[in-house]
């Protein structure tokens, strides 16, 4: 999914040579001297005081060889190349982080599931599975694994509190179930240059008698798609807008990953929707999902979800250069650093690092800094306020029931050595993947926030907690999110309307969820189908409960543009 990190130094290549059998504190420094340096956010004596801890509580487990996986991007190569070395070297217990791609961890997770079959001690898993973990109980929940059988290998400096992503992983029954360890989020992104240019700004005002500026809702996104798409800008025609089309399972976490959320699809509420997510999935009191389409209350084929598609259809075609059609979610990534799109409504911020290094000189300025920035998305016609507004990405630490105790608590000592305070500035300078309040504020990224567009200054501001990952209404991630590049590949193709897609794939959602109720396999949390009745029942039955979802349809979907000047929103945000 994202350039590879590469890196080394002379101590590392010292420290792998080490072997256990010189575990401690001399490789614990050696560490800290050649690669951490002032870059945390503890002090050196603080630093070494939990190497310190790091390495007695390491000790029962000396000489062990663990396995662990997570998706590769830059962040997980910078763990698997630099921080599992050092951590075997400091603690004696030989760490393989394997890094593969996101849908082959899934996958694996999933067979583990049904095997029982240990493949892996520990997991950097998406959080997107917290509904599929809580209810199929097959993961240990971390919050009475930190009070029993982890407490001895739980470091006392861990300070949960300053992870800005355990919401996400919390499930109903109030347990922690996974540890983030890198967060990115899909944002608005935008040429900087292009819309403070002179020319630019008087003929968009002359054309739409509104200002050019960061689109607040999918109205003016879709004018200034217009307005820049076939402009000649520096000799070169240009686009309005980017993304890909291929039917491609990246075509399904395009979706899944909250572009129906944008819309307004689903109900109120933070970090998810309730009673009805952003997937159109509702649950009942007793968070037991009862439908996914209209007809049972849901709302994944409703007005809003068929209006999102149908947008998506309209300006992949009208405003992305032809190619972005038959393009996958890794090959249409890095076009905008090309210099040749104004705009993308949905780009993930673990573009970053790729976005201001050598390779992105066409959108950098001689300095180094952007011509770009990001900006919260705009929204769609049915999004109220108190909604998500998009998607975060949040790969989290699993630990599965099915690895023997030994082997989790080892897996545990090192997905707590990678989140650490001490390296975690480290780290996140590396990725731009951010997992703790405490690093975010951290000197080092004021100082270069200048380079980074925006990434700082949205992650410092209120605005961050409308993004959100996949919540816990979704009862099976893997078995759902397949469906959706079906079915959005269908409409990507022409072989249906937005409406028949979304007919369908609610469809088969429900399919899905009959069979798990029939199973029992969830018990008491598991699916639990609600009656059918039409639209204007459910929509009425919302209404009566204080909810929105599934909303009826707006007869003028295009409602007044409005935009927002970038300098003045990062202002409102720092007041």
């Amino acid at each position: 999914m994202r350039r590879q990190f590469l890196t080394s130094t002379t101590a590392l290549v010292l420290l792998l040579g080490a072997g256990h059998a010189y575990a401690g504190m001399d490789e614990a420094k050696a560490f800290l001297d050649k690669e951490i340096g002032d870059l945390s956010t503890l002090s050196r004596a603080d630093q070494e005081k939990e190497m310190q801890w790091f390495i007695d509580a390491a000790k029962p487990f000396a000489g062990m060889d663990i396995k662990v996986v997570s998706e590769t991007i830059a962040t997980h190569s910078y763990e698997s190349q630099v921080l599992a070395p050092a951590f075997s070297a400091i603690t004696g217990i030989k760490v393989t982080h394997d890094t593969i791609q996101e849908g082959d961890v899934v996958e694996k997770i999933q067979t583990q599931m049904q095997t029982g079959q240990n493949l892996y001690d520990g997991w950097v898993n998406d959080s997107d599975l917290i509904g599929t973990h809580w209810r199929y109980q097959q993961v240990r929940n971390l919050t009475d694994w930190m009070a029993g059988d982890g407490k001895d290998v739980t470091n006392p400096n861990l300070d949960l509190k300053d992870f800005i992503g355990t919401s996400f992983t919390t499930a109903p029954d109030k347990k922690l179930y996974q540890l983030p360890d890198q967060q990115f989020a899909n944002l608005y992104w935008f040429r900087y240059d292009w819309f403070n240019d002179e020319k630019n700004k008087a003929d968009f005002k002359a054309k739409y008698g509104y200002d050019l500026g960061v689109p607040v809702n999918w109205s003016a996104y879709e004018d200034i798609a217009e307005f820049f798409t076939g402009r000649e800008i520096d000799g070169k025609k240009v686009y309005g807008h980017m993304d890909y089309g291929k039917k491609d399972p990246s075509l399904g976490w395009r979706f899944t990953d909250a572009w129906l959320s944008m819309a307004g699809n689903g109900d109120k509420g933070i970090p998810n929707g309730l009673p009805v997510d952003e997937w159109g999935i509702k649950v009942d009191e007793n968070s037991r999902p009862v439908g996914s389409c209209t007809a049972r209350g849901g709302d994944t084929n409703g007005p809003a979800a068929v209006y999102s598609i149908q947008k998506y259809l309209d300006w992949l075609k009208a405003y992305a250069p032809a190619e972005a059609q038959g393009m996958t979610f890794s090959e249409a990534g890095p076009v905008p650093a090309q210099g040749a799109v104004a705009q993308q409504m949905f780009w993930y911020t673990a573009f970053t690092a790729s976005m201001v290094d050598a390779s992105a000189k066409a959108v950098l300025n001689d300095d180094g800094t952007p011509k770009w920035r990001m900006a919260p998305s705009p929204h769609g016609v049915y999004w109220k306020d108190g909604m998500k507004l998009g998607y975060q990405d949040v790969g989290s630490w699993t630990l599965m029931k099915s690895t023997p105790t030994d082997r989790a608590k080892a897996a545990w000592l090192y997905a707590q050595f990678v989140t650490s305070k001490t390296v975690d500035v480290k780290k996140s300078h590396v990725g731009l993947t951010f997992i703790r309040e405490s690093t975010i504020h951290d000197k080092s990224f004021t100082e270069r926030a200048p380079k980074l567009g925006g990434l700082i200054e949205f992650y410092r501001s209120p605005a961050r907690v409308q993004w959100s990952p996949t919540g816990t209404n979704v009862p099976d991630y893997p078995k759902l999110a397949q469906l959706w590049w079906q079915a959005i590949g269908d409409a990507s193709s022409g072989a249906k309307t937005a409406q028949e897609a979304m007919d369908s794939l609610c469809a088969e959602q429900e399919k899905v969820m009959s069979r798990i109720e029939k199973s029992g396999v969830q018990g008491d949390i598991g699916p639990k189908m609600a009656e059918e009745h039409d639209l204007a029942y459910w929509n009425a039955d919302a209404v009566k409960k204080g909810n929105l979802a599934p909303q009826l349809k707006i007869e003028n979907e295009k409602e007044k543009p409005i935009t927002i000047n970038y300098d003045e929103l990062v202002k409102s945000w720092q007041k």
